[in-house]
C-alpha cells in the first residue's frame, strides 16, 4: 500500500470553526512513568487538550487531544481579552486512523498530530473570522 503513517492535513479541514487550547502537558508512558516518544523523531510527545469550535461538535468529539512531538513543552499563544480559552493554529497537521477496540465493538478512530502550534492566522477558520455584514457585501 502506497500510504503509510499518518495522513497530512489542512488545519481547516479537521477544525473548520477554529480552535480553542486549554493546557498542554507530556505524555507518559502508562508502564514505565516516563516521557513517550514520537517513533519518527524520538522526541517527547506533548498533548495540547483542544476543544472545537464547530458548534455541532458533540460528546467526544468536543474536545480532543493533539500530539505534538518537541524537545520542550510547546508554548501556547498569548490569552485574548474577552475569551475564555486561547484560540490556535496547529501547524502541519496530520491524522493517524487506528482501531480504537476499548468499547463493545472495534472502532477506527483517529489520532491528530502536529508540528506546532501558533496564533490563529487572519482569514483562517477561527482566526480573523468576518462578520456575515461583511460577507454581503
Amino acid at each position: 500500500m502506497a500510504i503509510q503513517g499518518a495522513l497530512p492535513v489542512e488545519f481547516a479541514a479537521v477544525f473548520p470553526h477554529g480552535a480553542f487550547a486549554l493546557g498542554v502537558e507530556a505524555i507518559t508512558d502508562f508502564e514505565t512513568k516516563r516521557p513517550q516518544l514520537d517513533k519518527e523523531s524520538g522526541l517527547p510527545l506533548w498533548a495540547v487538550d483542544v476543544i472545537d469550535a464547530d458548534p455541532d461538535a458533540r460528546g467526544k468529539a468536543k474536545s480532543v487531544k493533539v500530539k505534538i512531538p518537541a524537545k520542550v513543552c510547546p508554548t501556547l499563544p498569548d490569552e485574548v481579552p474577552g475569551l475564555p480559552f486561547r484560540p490556535v493554529e496547529f501547524e502541519s497537521m496530520a491524522v493517524m486512523p487506528y482501531v480504537d477496540d476499548n468499547g463493545r465493538r472495534p472502532r477506527v478512530a483517529y489520532s491528530l498530530r502536529a508540528r506546532g502550534v501558533k496564533p490563529p492566522t487572519a482569514g483562517a477558520a477561527g482566526g480573523g473570522r468576518r462578520s456575515p455584514a461583511k460577507d454581503a457585501a
